[in-house]
């Protein structure tokens, strides 16, 4: 599958104001700082399309784009590490928590983890509150720019073993770089392929 066009819908504060047309819907999604938004415009071939900021938890709403005029490209919140009070925490949690849950046309979500660093609790556990709640995902390791290939695989297969203590099986896996372009074919075959599975909730 290839990108040819993308379109900014728009910014919705909650799940029941997004879009109500049935199209399929594709959530990204990591802690701060995971490089989001620079994934999102590798993808997508269009710089500045997601907003990149030196300031991590910049993303407070749920963010449409139009891909193709056929599915959704949805820009969530970060989690972890934003510096925003306790109660703008609860808040974009709680949105974070409604879209996942209750969004029937969401086909799955991108999780997106830093491949430098080591395995973290918070990361762990959001992806086993997905997993509690059977809503399905995929892994994307991002920034593998800055390490060699080996250490990348070492990295990976430390994380992969983290979440093997608490499931039977692994997710599919993706390891990118936004640099220089790492891994974008392969996400978007995997779109291409996962968009051929989809069928529009019947409406009520």
């Amino acid at each position: 599958m290839e990108i040819n066009s993308t379109e900014f819908v728009g910014s919705f504060p909650k799940q029941s104001l997004c879009p109500t047309d049935g199209r399929a819907e594709i959530a990204f999604i990591g802690r701060s700082n995971v490089g989001k938004s620079s994934l999102i415009n590798m993808l997508t071939g269009r710089k500045g399309m997601a907003k990149v900021s030196q300031t991590p938890g910049k993303t407070q709403l749920l963010n449409f784009f139009l891909i193709n005029q056929h599915w959704y490209l949805v820009d969530l919140p970060g989690y972890g590490y934003a510096k925003v009070s306790k109660s703008q925490q609860k808040n974009l949690s709680g949105m974070i928590e409604s879209y996942l849950q209750e969004r029937q046309t969401l086909l799955f979500a991108f999780v997106l983890i830093d491949v430098n660093i080591p395995p973290s609790k918070t990361d762990l556990k959001f992806l086993a509150w997905l997993g509690e709640r059977a809503i399905p995902f995929a892994l994307v390791f991002t920034k593998a720019d800055r390490l060699g290939t080996s250490t990348i695989h070492q990295n990976v297969s430390a994380f992969q073993q983290a979440m093997l203590e608490q499931w039977e099986s692994l997710p599919p896996h993706f390891v990118t770089s936004s640099v220089y372009r790492t891994g974008r074919s392969e996400l978007l075959d995997y779109i291409g392929s996962s968009l051929g599975h989809f069928s529009p909730p019947k409406k009520a």
